[in-house]
Formats: structure tokens, sequence, C-alpha cells
């Protein structure tokens, strides 16, 4: 990554208002990531239907891309340094719209997965290069921390405007419609990019180590399919040896990064106890909130019966609650320590987690819609903070490698958060489901595997039968949200431990 920052060559200015509209145009594709991230979880139920993926195929549809682009966020940064983070922006963001017209007409479930795949590798090129441009246009301290703050908001503005026009394009067209989305949020960056935004580089850069990508590809790949076979599965040889070799992968990297004179990724950060607390808070915070919009998603359609639309309406409040406590917590943490805002904020998100574990099987709209917003004060607070912490604490000539590091731990959290929270789910459900008489060995295997696929039996079946199956789905599916909703809880309340200690002597700035 970067060895010397265009904040070090750069004259401190205040930007003015070609700066500002600049940050509104790097928006674009932040915003598209996180609709990414969000929106197809609201598809699911229609995906199942139409292309019937067993569970783990359903699984894999929506961890695919984060897999693969939190592998190549790092590389992808080193890359950006090279040959332009603006080039790169422009090329990532021409093959994600062409892949998600793709992706949208996915014929298989296998298709749809290859698909999500290389939206992860074009996606890849798209977060590092914005947070290195936002660096290089903001170079006041205080005006690129109301930057940073705004762009981590984005992440949230996405989740907020992801259920709500997944929502309304479900409802009108089909599932493959969600993926179009991309189109008209690309097309103006790539007008407007190469007016507004100036071109940025490393005039020293590294050279690009081949080697520690395949690395770090071979430590997330194989730890996520590990996690995902073990528990699905339970132990047995296969998921051993994944996690096996994903963890020799990591300590190879490690390894190699500490070897080198110009590294991709300067590990030694970590050794930083405010940094890697920071980065600790941003990866818990994440797996809590998108392995809960995984199930949340899920109960409201298929238990509570809301369409798309009424679904995505009802997490609206919570979304934007997010965004303001985001933006809100600025003018605090300049005042009072993080290691006593992140916790008092994460206590929120505590609660509406334990709420919902401990009413899950009595959950109404409004019941959720409280929760939620809990949650979102919580976890928006806490990604700013820990997010322009990550930033703070590293040295200058690390900022390169600090950004990095902080868009990995969200595509990490993102992808951790459906396959742990994910795969408990599915398996309490599959564990208890009872299919009522009369089923089709085929409508059998296809109602035990995920709600969504209950849901597409159930259409299929006479009023009666439906509905028994529906039922049984419904608390077979609600069983796991308890469980998983307590290990949320779990989740934000160690992560506010985390802050209070590893923070306590970072000041108020």
């Amino acid at each position: 990554m970067t060895t010397m920052t265009t904040e070090m060559r750069t004259p401190v200015r205040r930007a003015g208002a070609r700066q500002w509209a600049a940050l509104s145009v790097l928006m674009l594709p932040v915003l598209l990531v996180s609709i990414d991230n969000t929106v197809l979880n609201f598809a699911l139920p229609a995906i199942s239907t139409a292309l019937e993926p067993s569970g783990v195929a359903l699984l894999w549809i929506i961890d695919i891309y984060p897999l693969v682009l939190a592998g190549l966020l790092v590389a992808m940064g080193s890359l950006a340094d090279r040959i332009g983070r603006r080039k790169l922006l422009m090329i990532g963001s021409i093959g994600f719209a062409l892949v998600s017209v793709l992706a949208a007409f996915a014929p298989t479930a296998g298709f749809l997965i290859a698909a999500r795949a290389l939206l992860g590798f074009f996606g890849a090129m798209l977060m590092p290069s914005t947070m290195s441009l936002l660096r290089s246009i903001f170079t006041d301290r205080d005006q690129r921390r109301l930057a940073i703050a705004i762009w981590s908001a984005g992440f949230a503005a996405g989740s907020a405007l992801g259920p709500i026009v997944g929502g309304l394009l479900l409802a009108h067209l089909w599932w493959g419609s969600v993926f179009l989305i991309a189109v008209p949020v690309l097309a103006p960056m790539l007008i407007l990019l190469p007016l507004l935004v100036p071109e940025s580089r490393d005039p020293h850069p590294g050279p690009v180590d081949v080697v520690s990508i395949v690395l770090a590809l071979g430590t997330m790949a194989p730890l996520v399919y590990g996690i995902k076979t073990l528990a699905t599965e339970g132990i047995g040889i296969l998921g051993i040896v994944a996690v096996l070799v994903g963890g020799l992968c990591g300590w190879m990297f490690v390894r190699r990064q500490l070897r080198r004179p110009n590294p991709m990724l300067d590990v030694r950060l970590f050794t930083r106890p405010a940094f890697s607390g920071a980065v600790l808070v941003n990866l818990l915070s994440v797996i809590a909130l998108v392995g809960g919009l995984f199930f949340v998603s899920q109960h409201l359609q298929l238990v509570l019966g809301q369409d798309p639309v009424q679904a995505g309406l009802t997490l609206l409040p919570g979304l934007i609650t997010m965004i303001v406590a985001g933006l809100a917590v600025v003018p605090i943490a300049r005042r009072v320590r993080p290691s006593v805002v992140i916790p008092v904020a994460l206590a929120f998100s505590v609660f509406g987690y334990g709420f919902v574990a401990v009413m899950a099987h009595n959950l109404t709209v409004p019941a959720f819609m409280v929760a939620f917003v809990a949650l979102g004060i919580g976890i928006g607070a806490a990604e700013t903070v820990s997010n322009e912490l990550i930033i703070a604490t590293a040295p200058a000539e690390k900022a390169g490698a600090a950004s990095a590091v902080s868009e990995t731990a969200y595509e990490l959290g993102a992808v951790l958060g459906t396959a742990i929270l994910g795969t408990i789910i599915t398996v309490f459900y599959r564990g208890s489901i009872v299919l009522p008489d009369g089923l089709t060995a085929s409508q059998a295997d296809v109602a035990s595997q995920t709600i969504g696929g209950a849901a597409a039996v159930a259409g299929q079946l006479p009023a009666a039968q439906g509905h028994a199956l529906m039922a049984s789905a419904g608390a077979a599916f609600d069983s796991g949200v308890t469980v998983t909703a307590a290990i949320g809880s779990g989740l934000v309340l160690l992560a506010a431990i985390i802050a209070a200690i590893s923070l306590r002597r970072e000041r108020a700035h």
C-alpha cells in the first residue's frame, strides 16, 4: 500500500464547493456497495421460488460477493496506488454495471453465484479508491473528519435505500431487477468523476504482490467455507481441513507482510491497541448488523406476511436512525473519549438484539421497528467513531493501508455475519421443521432446506396443507431467530467491552 500519502505532499487547504461536490460523486459507489449487501436479502424469497437453491447455495449467493470483495480490497488498493485511483474506480464501475446486468438474468443458482463473484471482483476496485481519493481531496483534518463521517453514513444510507428500492422493484418486477440498480447509480458517476475528482496515485508505489493476493483469498474463502460446513454438517474432516487451510494461509500472509520492505498490508499496525480495537469494533458491529438483516428481512416477509415494500418500510426508521446517529456522534466524539462514546452507543444495540431474542416468537411489526431503531443507534455511532479512529491512530505514511483495513473489516463482517448467523438459523430451521404428510420427495427436500423453499412449496399445495407447512416453517425459523439474536447481542456486547479496554488511552479530539 501507499508509503507516502498525498496528505504529506500537499499543503493543508480548506475544501470548497468543488471538493464537497466531489465527495457526493464518491458517495455513489459507497451507496451502491452497501445497497448490494442488503437488497439481496429482500429478494431471497423470490430467488428461492425461481431458482430453488439449496440452503448452502442460498448462503453462497449472498456470501460470495463480500467474500471476494474483502479478499481483494487490499490488493486493489495497491493497484490503485500504481495505476491511479480515479482510473481504477472508472474500470471497476464499468465492470460492475455490466456484470450486474448478467446477474439480473441468471438462469440458475450456480450462474448467479458466479455473477456475484465477478461483482465482488469489480466491487473491490471501488472502495479503496474512494477513501484514498477522499483523503487527497480533504487535507484539513476537521473537514476530513466530517467527510469520513459522511462516507461512513453512506453505508447506512445504502442499507436504507436497498430495502425500499428493492421492495418497490420486487413488487412490480422479477427478482433480477434488484441487480439493475447499479446502472442508474454508476452512469452519472462515470460522467461526473473525471470532471470533479482529480487523479491521485503514489509516485513510488510498491510492486504488485501476487503471492499475497493469493494468500489473502486463501485465508478467507476456506475459513468461511469451513464455518459453513461445520455448522451445517457437524464436526467433519472437510470442515476441519478448510479451517486449517485458511489458518495456515493467514499465518503465511502475516509472515510475508512482516518480511517485505514494502508490504501490501502493514500488519504492524495491529500492534497499536487503539487501531486493533477500532478494527474489532468495526468488524463485530457489521457482523451483528448484516447477520440481523439476513433473518429480519425473511421473518418480516415469510413469517409475518409482509410484502417486500412493507418489509423495507418497517426497517426504514432504524436505518435512518443509523445515518443520523453516525453524523450526530461527530461533535460528541470531539468532547467525549471514544472508550465512553462507543460502549454507551452500543448499549442501545445490545438492547435491540436482546429484545428480539426474548420476544422472537411474539414479535409484532411495531416491536421489530423499535428493536431495529435501537440497533441502528448503536451501530451507526460506533461505525463512524471506529472508522475515524482507524485512520487517525495510524501514522500518516500508513494511511492507505489503514483505509484498506477499515474497508476489509466491513466486508469481512458482512461475510461472517451471513456465514455465522445465517448458518446457525439455517441449522435450527432444518432441525425443527415438521413437514406435513402428502409431500413428494422433491417438495419435502425443498421445504426442509429454507423457509423460502417452504413458501414456494406451500404455494403448490391445497390451502389447509400449505397453511400447516408455513405454520411449522415459521415456528422452526423463529427457533433459530431466538438463538441468533442472542448471539448478535453477545457480539455487540463484546465490541463494547473491547472499546472500553483498548481505547481507554485515546483522548477526545
